[in-house]
């Protein structure tokens, strides 16, 4: 059994641990037990984080449908489903076009709409659906963890107070573990809890999921570095792409915001623990603030995500293969090669091609370099050992695949208007089949 499956068992474990047996510690110290309304509210909260982690851990994070596309697309203008196609993403495991702020779930194994993070603790991935779920799991859990740390500090002062009394007059060795333990266990986790309740409810405020979080920061990365080559940068076949800067376009006002990230308009079914969850459908496209262009990607361009091209064709000259010697499981070996070389080209760290690129230039070249060691050095501390641009790292220390997507299909997605041609072939032939069926 991998660790992995023992994650749920083990959350279950411990709100029963701080839940129960503390209940019953508290209500054997001094300075009195707890009183009724203390122990309706402790085991109501205890109710409502079963009911909202359960949820988070069972309910379904969201399965794409195949024909979304054209689903959306029904009653719209010609020009604006183009505008539409160049701004979508194409997943090549899934085989299928991704909506907006989906991505591809190493975990679950396929794309998953406004997918946040695959969490390790609910076995599951924060997604459009779960999010408000998963929210009110924390939320609940931080006010437990609270009233609990409220409960115990009221037990430890008494006995700090006392403390010269004589040792049989207080609680028993057990009690005093006991009392300790649970003060430990927490402290640590309301401290875990409450960051991440913190951190979730500024990202429903601004309505960003994780992911979008690491894509800003890598966008200000990026713009950061152009200003050392007069605003672009180039892909890995040298071709230079215009950086500029791009405001994130899904954050339109604090309580549209709220009321898309919880599935509804009403304030009261925020609070719900047994508020619907969230549609598929309704996660498939979202409302933007209009401050870029129609059409404009998000994530922004990143010429280190970029495809490597051919330079030549791997054909040697006309009706000629160029290694025409080879067998057939070689060839077929070496064709999977070159595939997926296409696919993926690790690049080397930026700071390494760019000193690369210093060392080239001649004096008086008409753009600046940044020689502060400071900033390079930075810089350098967020990759990866061993890794090029895919191992690069946020402020946080976090890369693309610590949120559980899968990293290589993630950083080198693709434009809608590059699908496969085998996936043209096979649309074009199911076109024509359903025209050719008689009404």
């Amino acid at each position: 059994m991998e660790l992995s499956h023992l994650a749920v068992p083990s959350v279950y474990g411990l709100i029963f641990f701080l839940g129960y047996p503390s209940q019953w510690m508290l209500m054997h110290l001094e300075p009195s037990p707890l009183t009724k309304n203390e122990l309706i509210a402790a085991n109501v909260i205890l109710v409502l984080i079963l009911v909202t982690y359960t949820q988070s851990v069972f309910v379904d994070p969201g399965t794409i449908p195949k024909d979304w596309a054209e689903t959306q697309e029904q009653g719209v203008s010609d020009e604006k489903k183009e505008v539409a196609k160049k701004s979508r993403k194409w997943c090549r495991k899934c085989d299928a076009a991704k909506p907006p702020r989906a991505h591809h779930c190493k975990a679950c194994k396929r794309c998953i709409p406004k997918m946040d993070h695959h969490c390790p603790w609910t076995a599951n991935c924060v997604s459009h659906t779960t999010f408000p779920h998963f929210l009110r799991f924390l939320l609940t859990t931080t006010l437990g963890l609270t009233l609990l740390q409220s409960l115990l500090f009221t037990r430890l002062h008494h006995l700090w107070i006392n403390r010269d009394m004589p040792a049989y007059l207080g609680p028993s060795p057990f009690q005093l573990f006991h009392l300790f333990a649970t003060l430990f266990v927490n402290t640590v986790t309301l401290f875990a809890v409450g960051i991440l309740c913190v951190r979730n409810m500024w990202c429903l405020a601004v309505n960003t999921t994780t992911i979008e979080g690491w894509e800003i920061e890598r966008h200000r990365t990026l713009l950061r570095r152009a200003r050392h080559f007069g605003g672009y940068l180039e892909t890995p076949d040298g071709e230079a792409v215009r950086i500029r800067k791009q405001e994130f376009p899904y954050d339109v006002g604090i309580f549209s915001n709220i009321a898309q990230g919880m599935g509804s308009a009403n304030p009261l079914q925020w609070i719900n623990p047994f508020a619907p969850t969230p549609s598929v459908a309704s996660g498939l496209s979202f409302e933007m603030n209009g401050f870029e262009d129609e059409g404009t990607v998000w994530p922004p361009p990143d010429p280190d995500r970029a495809y490597k091209r051919h330079a030549r064709a791997v054909n040697g000259g006309a009706f000629v293969y160029e290694k025409e010697d080879l067998s057939t499981t070689d060839t077929m070996a070496a064709f999977k090669a070159r595939q997926a070389e296409d696919v993926v080209r690790r690049r080397k760290p930026f700071v390494e091609r760019l000193e690369e690129s210093v060392a080239k230039q001649d004096e008086g070249d008409e753009y600046e370099y940044s020689d502060d060691a400071s900033e390079q050095a930075e810089e350098q501390e967020k990759y990866a050992d061993g890794e090029g641009e895919e191992g690069w790292r946020n402020s946080e220390g976090e890369r693309l695949q610590d949120f559980g997507v899968d990293e290589d299909v993630e950083f080198y997605d693709e434009q809608e208007d590059e699908i496969p041609l085998a996936e043209l072939i096979a649309r074009r032939r199911a076109a024509s089949n359903a025209a050719s069926v008689p009404a």
